[in-house]
């Protein structure tokens, strides 16, 4: 299942089209919707890397030609980089706020794989209609287990009822018919169209056994889905978490991806990807992702803070940031908010920036963002959910080298598609600049996309993003949205 070998066939079919639109002097007389004009076009599945221009109708690419292209409406990409739009797999911020700024950082379809919700319906309860950008989900196994354990509807980490609560579904063990109960949520919300099944486990690492961990990846591997986890965390380094994931990918053969690597490997990253790699070459399908940033963002309620957490990260207090202001804490702040502001999100400063770089050059890793939710700009999120992207083409990819321009862009666009596009065929059309494919675009000036956004000053747009395209309608334009285009669709696992 998530094998992609067709690379080949793909690209020497695109070449034939591309041939055909320019040897084909009727198919410049043609009008589309728009044309992106002159601009650099990569496309990172056939290697495509050439000046040309892009036609679109109806909210499809229908002609990539070096030719003169006529449209109702263009953009002059002259000097600009026309790619993919990102594909953000691991973003917890469906709101107006964080999608305006995850559309002006690139973004053009925002997942939350990790958390996931349920039921499904309910992920993006406040951008329904009214989104720029695509967006979509998991089945929580979290939320099917407040549901089972305690009788609770607490579909998402955030939801009309408020954030999320920690209650005895975040420690208890569950029965053996109380597993049971969790399966058929899962498949019911697999048939709703959740993508794969997002598991918290270091969250609930006293509460998850064995039998309800095999469950999961049992149904997963039934159904031909991904399941996406946040593994169990030990103290820096220990790959017994890894391990326990490994075992169960190999053993059900079920579709793995693993959260943000460089924050649960820290230190020992080299020896978790070698492990990875050698399971995948055993035949296990493994992938794993990376932020651009290097603090971790979660609630100062999480279970890690409830264990030996100054070793698990080896730092101390004063590393520790609340999100809302930007404070930085004390020993007394840190435990003060803990009781009373249980949900509240805090920005922890351990990982080193060679963990990050580490992490970009491996062949197949993805970037995401793994932002907090942003509901207001007077509480502030991380600096992740304006500059992911930006930084990690700007500052990693052109100025530091670490990757080539066009595995930059894979790792945002190609990789997180082609890792979907099983479980959900409608990424087979994203990702990608070819014929057919979904208008979702990003076009940047590479002399000088960077982000702007930073610790304590979250909301600041991302320079050197010229327009942003969602299904061929223009969503954003040199750092702003344009008002009144939301084209955004709640992505789901079904045939398009």
């Amino acid at each position: 299942m998530f094998k992609y070998s067709l690379h080949l066939f793909v690209g020497l079919a695109f070449t034939l089209l591309v041939s055909c639109a320019q040897s084909t002097p009727s198919f410049v007389e043609l009008s589309f919707d728009l044309v992106i004009k002159n601009g650099r076009v990569i496309d990172p599945e056939t290697g495509l890397d050439s000046i040309y221009s892009i036609g679109i109708n109806n909210g499809k690419i229908t002609a990539i030609s070096d030719a003169k292209l006529n449209g109702k409406s263009d953009i002059d990409a002259t000097g600009l980089v026309v790619a993919p739009g990102f594909i953000d797999i691991h973003s917890h911020s469906p709101t107006p706020l964080g999608t305006k700024f995850q559309a002006l950082d690139g973004v053009t379809t925002q997942l939350d794989l990790e958390a996931g919700a349920f039921p499904v319906s309910a992920y993006g309860f406040m951008i329904k209609q009214q989104s720029p950008i695509n967006y979509g989900s998991s089945v929580s196994h979290l939320a099917i287990r407040i549901k089972v354990i305690e009788g609770l509807e607490q579909p998402y980490l955030i939801s009309e009822g408020g954030p999320i609560v920690q209650g005895h579904a975040f420690v208890n063990q569950a029965t053996q018919a109380q597993i049971k109960a969790m399966r058929a949520l899962l498949v019911q919300g697999l048939e709703q169209g959740g993508i794969g099944i997002g598991v918290l486990l270091d969250y609930l690492s006293d509460a998850i056994t064995d039998d309800e961990l095999q469950m999961i990846f049992d149904v997963a591997a039934a159904h031909g889905v991904p399941v996406t986890v946040h593994i169990r965390r030990g103290l820096a380094g220990d790959p017994k978490g890894l391990i326990e994931i490994i075992e169960l990918a190999e053993q059900t053969g079920a579709a793995t991806l693993i959260c943000h690597i460089t924050h649960s490997a820290m230190q020992a990253l080299p020896s978790w990807l070698a492990m990875i790699d050698a399971a995948n070459e055993r035949g296990a399908k493994i992938a794993t992702e990376t932020l651009s940033y290097a603090a971790g963002g979660t609630s100062i309620g999480a279970a890690v803070f409830k264990r030996d957490w100054q070793k698990i990260f080896n730092i101390t207090y004063e590393d520790v940031q609340w999100t809302a202001n930007g404070e930085w804490l004390s020993e007394e702040t840190f435990k003060s908010y803990q009781v009373t502001q249980p949900s509240g999100m805090v920005n922890h400063h351990y990982v080193k920036e060679e963990w990050l770089e580490t992490a970009m050059k491996w062949p197949k890793m993805m970037i995401s963002s793994d932002v907090t939710p942003a509901i207001s700009e007077d509480v502030l999120s991380n600096p992740n959910l304006a500059g992911t992207f930006s930084r990690f083409i700007g500052h990693y990819a052109r100025d530091k080298g670490i990757v080539s321009l066009k595995d930059a862009l894979a790792k945002v666009s190609l990789y997180p598609a082609q890792w979907l596009e099983k479980a959900a065929p409608v990424f087979a059309k994203k990702g990608r600049l070819q014929i057919g494919m979904d208008a979702d675009i990003v076009i940047f000036n590479l002399e000088n996309i960077k982000a702007k956004a930073d610790y304590g000053a979250p909301y600041q747009a991302s320079e050197g993003i010229t327009a942003v395209l969602v299904g061929g309608e223009i969503v954003a334009r040199n750092g702003e949205l344009v008002e009144g285009r939301v084209p955004g669709k709640h992505v789901l696992a079904e045939t398009p």
